[in-house]
């Protein structure tokens, strides 16, 4: 298991030794932060929301960014495919984001990131 930190999370990596794939979680503090934008080639990513919420941006150059949702109120699993861009933010301190990548990390070199703002998304939530 590997451990990595900066100012938007922690993250634990790798958690179970598997002969493919890997299963990490991130622990997401801030609500500032914007992570995004990356999309992999062949590597395919399941997201669930343990704890907290989270706007999730799921893009691609032909057709933009549209955005879903992730919440512990109503989990989901969200499966993205190769080929599509996907970030997020937190909606709440302390989001817990549980997710799946189809090959390890070190075995395969397939993402591709574009800055956030990329698609003319609009991150910000409006009071309503």
């Amino acid at each position: 298991m590997n451990y990595n930190e900066d100012d938007r999370a922690q993250r634990l990596l790798d958690i179970f030794p598997m002969v493919e794939g890997e299963v990490n979680v991130s622990y997401i503090n801030s609500t500032e932060h914007v992570v995004a934008w990356q999309k992999h080639e062949k590597r395919t990513v399941w997201w669930i929301c343990l704890k907290g919420s989270l706007k999730v941006g799921w893009a691609t150059d032909e057709d933009g960014c549209e955005f879903k949702y992730l919440s512990d109120k109503n989990p989901q699993p969200l499966k993205i495919p190769p080929g599509i861009y996907h970030g997020y933010k937190a909606l709440e301190p302390g989001t817990i984001l549980l997710y799946y990548v189809s090959y390890l990390h070190h075995n395969l070199t397939d993402e591709i990131r574009v800055k956030v703002g990329h698609f003319g998304e609009i991150w910000k939530i409006e009071n309503k």
